[in-house]
């Protein structure tokens, strides 16, 4: 079983989690820009961060075997500290950089007035970066977040899909689909989804469009909660291919409009170069 997950937070994780993580397959991941639970008080921390997802982080993975990619924001959170807000003046050079596929997390929290204007003007530059874009949305009223999140994308003029609307549920899933843009689940311990679960709304809606990840983190998560998914997956009768398309294809196709999405030489049990799912991946690495 090969594995990207699409959404996890290495920063936050330990060399035995990279180690654990080969050995259940992963072989690619996406870190997101997002909260490291201590407030940030100003632009300068952002900085020595981001440098580190596009620097430290993809060398420490590589030690593993493992290819990391990150996503740049300035995340829901911390848009309503005003010491935070100037980061978005400086996120340009970033996006420019290679290894860097999204725009993320960037959406809501409390749906403050602040959150807004930081989501907006962060779809502004996904836009001019030609990027895709990762959407959080609050845990706290999740249904009234996610609609909103849909209107402001849809207000936009973005084509949804480019867009991937992260920690969905049962609630929140039909109108994502609908809408045409990526539905993102997140599978923890005791928290948003579990893979159980993760199965039924796979048994429902199908496997199109959809992204498991574990959102690994410095809270109680568990980094191989996608391969546990896909073990459940299999025990409930879907096929390895349709396991493959929602925890390596997908997720590849998603990133790969980023025209950054690097894949070269990973040891996996099986390639797909001839596939189109591979358009935009870089070849020059």
């Amino acid at each position: 079983m090969r594995i990207f997950d699409p959404h996890i937070h290495m920063t936050s994780r330990t060399t035995d989690d990279y180690e654990a993580m080969y050995e259940a397959g992963v072989r690619a991941l996406v870190e997101p820009a997002f909260w490291l639970g201590q407030p940030r008080t100003g632009v300068r921390s952002f900085l020595d961060y981001f440098d580190s997802l596009v620097g430290w982080e993809p060398f420490r993975a590589a030690q593993f075997g493992i290819r990391h990619h990150c996503t740049i924001a300035l995340n829901p959170k911390e848009a309503n500290d005003p010491r935070c807000v100037d980061v978005l003046d400086e996120l340009p050079r970033y996006l420019a950089k290679d290894g860097v596929v999204a725009v993320g997390e960037v959406g809501y929290d409390s749906m403050t007035k602040e959150e807004d204007e930081a989501f907006t003007r962060q779809l502004d530059l996904a836009k001019e970066h030609e990027l895709p874009i990762m959407v959080h949305t609050p845990h706290r009223d999740k249904a009234a977040g996610t609609r909103r999140t849909l209107d402001v994308v849809r207000e936009s003029g973005i084509d949804p899909g480019m867009v991937v609307v992260d920690h969905l549920n049962e609630m929140t899933v039909k109108m994502v689909v609908e809408s045409g843009s990526w539905a993102a689940f997140s599978i923890y311990p005791d928290t948003k989804m579990d893979e159980d679960r993760m199965v039924r709304i796979l048994q429902e809606f199908g496997t199109d469009r959809m992204l498991v990840n574990s959102a690994a983190d410095w809270g109680r998560s568990d980094p191989l909660k996608t391969r546990k998914t896909g073990d459940a997956m299999l025990a409930a009768g879907f096929s390895a291919d349709d396991v493959d398309k929602v925890l390596w294809r997908n997720p590849v196709e998603f990133y790969a409009q980023s025209g950054r999405l690097d894949l070269e030489d990973l040891k996996t049990d099986e390639t797909f170069e001839g596939n189109s799912v591979l358009r935009g991946v870089r070849k020059d690495a």
